[in-house]
């Protein structure tokens, strides 16, 4: 079996797609349209995307194509079962904190001084109407599913190759990554805090890790220091846990994301689903210690920064 990879970068991130030589083409193109539908669907970077226009139709009810209904409902039985935590509903504190573009943009320039927050809707505000495909939010919040959707591709990407490939693959969207079927030996994953930094090799042998990090999306406030992505519902700021970074295994790229985020926003309730769930973590402590609770795949070897 001769296995290769191709990389590319969207989303603002780095993608790639491992698999037999003889399907990796078909194997990319599969990918490609899950990313494109996800895209069209939910994408708050893009002007004729469903979300954006749910969030630019505040007040009202939108119609939606099944895919962002599907997802947007995901978002909200994300924030249900994470009591909150992983909120749908933060697409103005994403833009309020500086995030209202491509990471490339945002990392350019400064990110004004962050002010007092007026309101706070959150994901019980949003209104779903499956009958009519139609999905609304009040005025004063807008959407983002920035912590359900690209994981989600990385699954629908999973269950497509493995019904159209021979072969085992293995896909990786940013910190998100899963594989069809297990290799002789495991698959060896290369696990680190950002996009080839210092980490470790873990041998995965079957469901996904995603990693989720306050190190990698990062840009500088008027206030002089720093803010990233993940934001904490509670004060529309960027979370400042006990954890700068949390990467999970478990058995689908969603399941592994939705813990990750919550680690480093709500890290008590967190560890105790990683624990009921029978998942295992990789989490590095601001001081930059390691701990790696519950069923954290087996470590290979270190991999130099």
């Amino acid at each position: 079996m001769t296995l290769d990879t191709m990389t590319w970068t969207d989303w603002s991130c780095t993608m790639s797609v491992t698999a037999e030589r003889r399907e990796l083409d078909l194997a990319v193109t599969i990918v490609d349209h899950v990313v494109a539908e996800v895209d069209a669907a939910v994408s708050r970077f893009r002007a004729d995307s469903d979300l954006s226009r749910i969030n630019a139709r505040a007040g009202r009810m939108t119609p939606v194509g099944p895919l962002a209904m599907r997802l947007i409902c995901l978002g909200t039985q994300v924030a249900r079962d994470t009591h909150g935590a992983v909120d749908p509903a933060l697409g103005h504190d994403l833009v309020a904190n500086g995030y209202d573009t491509d990471i490339v943009t945002v990392r350019r320039r400064t990110a004004p001084a962050a002010g007092p927050r007026l309101r706070r809707e959150t994901w019980r505000d949003v209104r779903v109407d499956r009958s009519f495909s139609l999905v609304g939010v009040p005025a004063g919040i807008a959407l983002d599913l920035g912590a359900t959707a690209k994981a989600w591709t990385v699954d629908e990407s999973i269950r497509r190759l493995r019904r159209r490939l021979d072969g085992p693959a293995l896909v990786c969207l940013g910190g998100d990554l899963a594989v069809t079927r297990p290799l002789p030996g495991g698959w060896r994953i290369d696990v680190a805090e950002v996009h080839g930094g210092a980490g470790s090799t873990v041998i995965l042998h079957d469901g996904a890790i995603t990693t989720s990090s306050t190190l990698g999306r990062r840009w500088r406030d008027g206030d002089g220091g720093e803010r990233h992505h993940l934001i904490d519902p509670s004060t529309g700021l960027p979370a400042r846990s006990r954890w700068r970074t949390a990467s999970v295994w478990a058995p689908t790229a969603l399941s592994a994301n939705v813990v990750s985020a919550w680690m480093l926003i709500r890290p008590d309730a967190a560890e105790e689903a990683l624990v009921r769930h029978g998942y295992g973590a990789r989490l590095v402590a601001r001081d930059g210690t390691v701990a790696t609770p519950g069923a954290w795949p087996d470590t290979a070897t270190s991999v130099a920064s």
